[in-house]
């Protein structure tokens, strides 16, 4: 999160909270637009993201991958991981994810499991593929059967295999998610 964003979520300000939903949401929006655009002159993707609860900025993410190395730091990976580390809960619910661009299926996937009340985007996995992010393969992939994946998934299954989800269920202390 930006020094000024972290300010203004720490003391609740709420840039958002007038005028319409659509209002609301373009507003946000053009902040997620204006992360990327700042994201490409420090090196990284142009995506940008932020997570909002009541018009209040909880968390703000850029696409770090090529400078952090980190094939999963996308933008709204980042942003999601800011968030939960803000409010201390690895439950998103109750918030909005806003993005710059459609989120491809590893951020739809984090979404999900982040429990996300609603993905705003702005720019659509078209717009990414004229500029050289090209999701395509990733869909078309994970309609195919897996036998016919170039990248082999093959289940190797010991006597032990079930062990984790067995500790887990006896686990009496565990935070379920």
């Amino acid at each position: 999160m930006t020094t000024d964003a972290a300010a203004s979520a720490a003391d609740g300000a709420r840039p958002a909270a007038t005028g319409s939903a659509d209002e609301r949401d373009a507003r946000w929006l053009a902040r997620a637009i204006e992360l990327a655009v700042e994201n490409v002159a420090q090196g990284g993707g142009p995506f940008g993201a932020v997570i909002v609860k009541d018009g209040v900025l909880v968390a703000e993410g850029q696409n770090r991958v090529t400078p952090n190395l980190d094939p999963t730091a996308h933008a709204e990976v980042m942003a999601i991981r800011a968030a939960c580390q803000a409010i201390g809960d690895f439950s998103l619910a109750g918030y909005t994810l806003y993005t710059s661009c459609e989120p491809c299926p590893l951020c739809m996937a984090a979404s999900l499991w982040a429990r996300l009340d609603r993905v705003v985007y702005a720019a659509d996995r078209h717009d990414a593929a004229v500029g050289g992010f090209d999701d395509r393969a990733f869909y078309d992939l994970f309609a195919a059967p897996r036998e016919t994946w170039h990248l082999p998934i093959e289940g190797v299954r010991p006597a032990n295999a079930a062990a984790p989800f067995e500790a887990w269920n006896a686990h009496g202390a565990r935070t379920d998610y």
